[in-house]
């Protein structure tokens, strides 16, 4: 303490490593808190946090974050000092470490088994204790550490999913009760079991497989009754499980229930029914999926989605500082980058919401605010009416909208953008005083930039490429939109190779041209 106050005497503040530094001392952590207790420092009233570097060795340098307080000598007649904007005060319980058990009135294991005996009825989840304790410093690594070691004194019951190899937790967290020592090991025993039990009904209690297997019987049973049929994908999706975990839970479903049938529809993809449903019921249900996998999964869906690919990749490619938005969707399938937009009003035939293909931002410069543009595309041939209906979106969504003394207006900084593989150039619109004006033009007025697979080809083109290489077969000949990307990287990589690199997509994709020529071929026979 000598050493310290003498290096101190000149007022200057310091932390923990300079007066190790400057006194030549190991050992001060200690004699720095005497020092504070007794009034002989002054310490800051909060801790300073740097970041370090540690040599592990083999493992290289692991990174920290330590907190730390600086000291300075107490003045005679004063308790407080504001030094560089850091606060100094005298001791006081109030100011310590709240990591410490004089704060916390207890050590982090003590807490948590104090919690459990004085809420012994009731069986807690991991994260409920984390919950319940975190305002006096207890985090969800401190839990199971802890309360394995006092599992291991027979203190508590541990419940989680039981396999043959050991137990993983519930979703949410190991199941925790206290055993209460005075009781017979036995009743103790069954009796924190119960509470378990009881907490979690309604949940599931078994291994994930088993409970999987059930949930998969009860969907499907449910959908029978509705008399329809369950996708494979909606399977997935209730099941909040990998792809992997949810086949394996079907095929062992249909393994354990015969009552349990599958039906492969234009042989790939899989729904299920019970067998209670008639057969009139089947042939019904069947007829609507397929109808609708015609619509979801045909030709033009997946063209139409590879155009947005192709505006998308070029915008990306040639717009400096772009930024897109991107969300997460129900459907996992759906692309992170389309982005759903709610109205204010209804559209057509959209009620609260609606899709645009892309919306990306950018910052002109330093002191400009950033340019919102929203991009819809369409494959085929535009009219006024889609122009107009885009418009509409744009007026009354709750992103891009504006209420104005004049009505219902797009967002000062907002940007519509419409691509169109090709726009009608017979149409004319008609403005009040009887005029007639070209779609292009009018969709100028309404402040929407028009794109179309010319403006992209003549990119390509101008790249090198050859004049048969066009964004529209990129679009009929990739698979999907990743798919479109990829080719449109190496066709702009080796513009001479294009026609190779289109003609070995083609070939790759022979399957799946087939299968929607089987899909147009069936929709036909059944209309007729």
């Amino acid at each position: 303490m000598a050493k310290i106050l003498a290096l101190m005497v000149d007022g200057k503040p310091r932390s923990h490593k300079d007066i190790v530094r400057l006194a030549d001392i190991l050992a001060v952590s200690n004699s720095l808190r005497r020092c504070w207790e007794r009034g002989f420092l002054l310490r800051t009233e909060k801790p300073l946090y740097e970041s370090g570097k540690v040599f592990k060795g083999r493992g290289g340098f692991t990174h920290n974050t330590r907190p730390f307080h600086i000291y300075i000598l107490k003045p005679k007649n004063s308790d407080e000092l504001l030094v560089d904007g850091h606060r100094y005060v005298s001791y006081d319980r109030k100011y310590l470490d709240s990591r410490g058990k004089k704060r916390r009135g207890g050590s982090k294991a003590r807490l948590i088994l104090e919690f459990l005996e004085k809420n012994q009825k009731k069986a807690w989840f991991s994260t409920e204790i984390v919950e319940a304790l975190k305002s006096r410093g207890v985090a969800t690594s401190d839990i199971m550490p802890n309360v394995r070691r006092y599992e291991r004194k027979g203190l508590v019951y541990v419940r989680g999913y039981r396999t043959d190899e050991g137990q993983t937790p519930f979703r949410e967290g190991y199941l925790i009760t206290h055993i209460d020592p005075k009781k017979p090991r036995e009743n103790a025993l069954e009796e924190a079991i119960q509470r378990t039990s009881m907490a979690l009904e309604g949940k599931a209690s078994t291994n994930p497989l088993v409970h999987r297997v059930h949930l998969i019987k009860d969907l499907i049973f449910e959908a029978t009754k509705l008399k329809d049929l369950i996708s494979f994908n909606y399977i997935h999706e209730k099941l909040n499980c990998t792809e992997f975990e949810a086949g394996l839970a079907v095929s062992r479903a249909l393994q354990l229930y015969p009552e349990l049938r599958e039906v492969k529809l234009f042989n790939a993809y899989r729904y299920y029914y019970h067998s209670s449903m008639s057969e009139e019921d089947l042939r019904a249900a069947t007829s609507l999926k397929e109808n609708y996998i015609r619509k979801s999964k045909g030709r033009d869906n997946r063209i139409g989605h590879n155009w947005e690919a192709v505006a998308e990749w070029f915008i990306d490619k040639f717009t400096t500082g772009a930024k897109f938005w991107s969300q997460e969707h129900r459907d996992k399938g759906m692309d992170s980058r389309r982005i759903t937009t709610y109205l204010m009003k209804s559209v057509n035939s959209r009620r609260s919401n609606a899709e645009v293909d892309r919306v990306w931002e950018v910052t002109p410069g330093v002191f400009a605010q950033p340019i919102t543009y929203v991009l819809s595309c369409k494959w085929g041939l535009v009219n006024k009416d889609h122009v107009d209906d885009f418009l509409q979106v744009l007026r009354w969504s709750k992103d891009f909208g504006v209420d104005t003394p004049a009505g219902r207006q797009v967002k000062q900084g907002v940007i519509g953008i419409f691509a169109g593989s090709s726009f009608n150039p017979k149409e004319k619109v008609k403005l009040k005083d009887s005029a007639e004006i070209s779609l292009s033009s009018y969709t100028a007025r309404m402040n929407i930039q028009l794109l179309t697979a010319s403006d992209f080809n003549e990119k390509m083109h101008s790249k090198g490429c050859s004049r048969r290489i066009t964004v529209q077969a990129i679009c009929r000949s990739a698979r999907d939109e990743r798919e479109v990307r990829d080719v449109l990287d190496q066709i702009w990589t080796n513009p001479s190779k294009g026609e190779d690199i289109l003609s070995n997509v083609a070939k790759k994709n022979s399957e799946l041209y087939e299968f929607e020529k089987n899909l147009e071929t069936r929709q036909e026979v059944t209309h007729s």
